[in-house]
């Protein structure tokens, strides 16, 4: 699996549906933060979008044209999904060999909706198929429940997960974690997985990584810290620290930390919402980044520029996208480059 930095053929996305569970009572404002991720996006690479059938592609590419989104580099599928977290349901593509000779496959996890919270969710576990097919490209099944936001790999070998999210019994519970790190080598190509502990306080994934700590290169990660002692999520944030502290990479390196601030606390009718800087998109030449209408907003986007020194770093307000539990990283699915992308 190669590391969300290195070259894209493109970005996939699952378009929200009104009908769906994500943005109960606050759907209206959800297609414009799409739109304005979108505006991005095209700039640097293609778009696929997931939607539900032809209506729904007529009336999401009238939007985003009044949005002012060009569709050059928009392709719409007719793969439909229940809800639109196409980091956790659509396709995870794997590379082998360099060049005109790389090839490419896709990893078809199970998907059961986070522990089985929201169904129903067959279609959304099937998207990954149809990625396949259309690509023409190989597809192994692993025959295990995973979320694409429960792992960051560095694209060396390495990969970072959480306790909290692959060993909760309401995705594997025959597994033990042994049995789960054979599964993420055999089927991701690492050789070594790293364990953090919880996530944060608002995350109904069980504390997917990527609300966390990311890697930024091969041997960097960026975690989130909360200053507040009195808040919930800042012992569990320093016991995280605690153990980047003593993490190495796959050949004994030790990893590089750097601290990234959090929003302070997120509501919405009294339910903590899971607001973190962490949830980054890694584009080509690009990095765009949730902000909170909050103080810290400008402190994260500098930390992120500092990591990414070569690549534009973009804040985009996600306060309404927050609502649905989940930000840019959780609602995209990065599809390395290749010799030749239909």
């Amino acid at each position: 699996m190669p590391a969300e930095w290195e070259p894209h053929a493109g970005t996939w996305l699952t378009w929200p549906r009104p009908e769906g569970i994500s943005f109960p009572g606050k759907y209206e404002p959800v297609p414009d933060v799409y739109a304005g991720f979108i505006r991005h996006l095209v700039e640097v690479e293609d778009v696929h979008i997931n939607v539900w059938n032809r209506d729904k592609e007529e009336w999401v590419a009238g939007l985003l044209r009044a949005r002012g989104v060009s569709l050059d580099r928009v392709r719409f599928h007719h793969f439909p999904a229940y809800e639109p977290w196409c980091r956790d349901h659509g396709p995870v593509f794997l590379v082998r060999g360099e060049g005109a000779s790389r090839e490419r496959a896709v990893v078809d996890w199970d998907y059961n909706a986070w522990g089985g919270k929201y169904p129903p969710h067959d279609l959304d576990d099937a998207v990954p198929r149809h990625v396949a097919a259309l690509r023409g490209l190989p597809l192994f099944r692993p025959g295990i429940v995973m979320e694409g936001g429960a792992l960051d790999v560095n694209g060396r070998g390495t990969l970072l997960t959480t306790e909290s999210c692959l060993l909760n019994p309401n995705r594997n519970p025959s597994l033990d974690r042994a049995a789960i790190e054979r599964s993420l080598c055999d089927h991701l190509g690492v050789t070594k997985v790293l364990w953090l502990g919880d996530g944060i306080e608002g995350d109904d994934t069980d504390g997917h990584v990527d609300d966390l700590t990311r890697f930024v290169d091969a041997t960097t990660v960026v975690t989130i810290m909360e200053d507040d002692t009195q808040d919930p999520n800042h012992e569990r944030l320093v016991e995280n620290r605690r153990r980047l502290e003593t993490m190495t990479d796959q050949d004994g390196t030790p990893l590089r930390v750097v601290e990234l601030p959090c929003p302070g606390r997120l509501e919405h009718e009294g339910q903590r919402l899971p607001a973190s800087y962490a949830n980054f998109y890694i584009a080509n030449g690009s990095v765009l980044v949730p902000t909170f209408r909050h103080a810290n907003d400008a402190r994260a986007l500098e930390v992120l520029q500092s990591v990414f020194p070569d690549r534009r770093v973009v804040g985009i307000d996600s306060t309404e996208l927050i609502w649905g539990l989940g930000s840019f990283h959780c609602i995209s699915q990065q599809e390395p480059a290749a010799g030749s992308i239909q």
